[in-house]
């Protein structure tokens, strides 16, 4: 969290003052020219954020940053203008779009276990479709690979790594019935999870009826 970059208006950031330490964030590593693969990622997270449920800024933070040296922040801030209107949120919505030198780009991807290579010869960066969710302290949380992001994995993700600080009451207990599937690469219903929820709920179930019965009992020795 240390790597320094430029963000869209070109001033010097810190990676780790552009992501609060109060809400997950959902990290991407694209490049600005690239032809096809960046464009799919990126639009398909932007469309899984629309549906998540949660709010830019407030619930989570979000990311991106160009893998590739030569893209600069009026290329940032371009990108940035198009996805954030894509949301129908303003510009000044905290979507952040960063630039940097190899050196630093390269310490960012090797902490995130991002692989890419350039190929010269078609002069295209070779590279993982990804979004990353980290925790509120910069920890990497969750992995979400492919092209296509179901809202309902992202927002579990984000949930889950931000460890009871964001969402209701009621997406922790959706929570606690799903589990990452690392085969599948996606959440599904885990059956402990929700026996655990059910035996949680008969036993409330019975302490309740169990009270309601003692005081009902008093309230009989009371009146006799």
């Amino acid at each position: 969290m240390d790597t320094r970059f430029l963000d869209a208006s070109g001033r010097e950031v810190r990676l780790g003052d552009v992501v609060p330490k109060a809400r997950p964030t959902l990290l991407t590593l694209v490049y600005y020219n690239c032809p096809m693969l960046c464009n799919l990622v990126l639009n398909a997270q932007v469309q899984s954020m629309k549906e998540l449920g949660l709010e830019l800024g407030k619930d989570y933070e979000a990311v991106t940053v160009s893998i590739d040296p030569d893209d600069t922040p009026a290329q940032s801030l371009e990108r940035r203008r198009r996805h954030l209107q894509s949301m129908g949120k303003p510009e000044t919505a905290p979507w952040h779009f960063l630039t940097g030198t190899d050196a630093e780009i390269r310490r960012l991807a090797d902490a995130l276990g991002f692989k890419y290579t350039y190929d010269e010869s078609t002069k295209q960066y070779a590279h993982a479709a990804v979004v990353h969710v980290l925790t509120p302290e910069g920890s990497i949380s969750r992995y979400l690979y492919g092209t296509t992001f179901p809202p309902s994995d992202m927002k579990l993700a984000l949930l889950e790594a931000a460890n009871g600080r964001v969402g209701t009451s009621f997406d922790q207990i959706i929570l606690s019935c799903f589990k990452y599937d690392t085969a599948s690469r996606r959440y599904g219903f885990y059956i402990f999870g929700f026996i655990r929820l059910g035996g949680i709920a008969v036993f409330c179930a019975l302490a309740t009826m169990l009270i309601y019965f003692w005081r009902r009992e008093l309230k009989k020795g009371a009146a006799a």
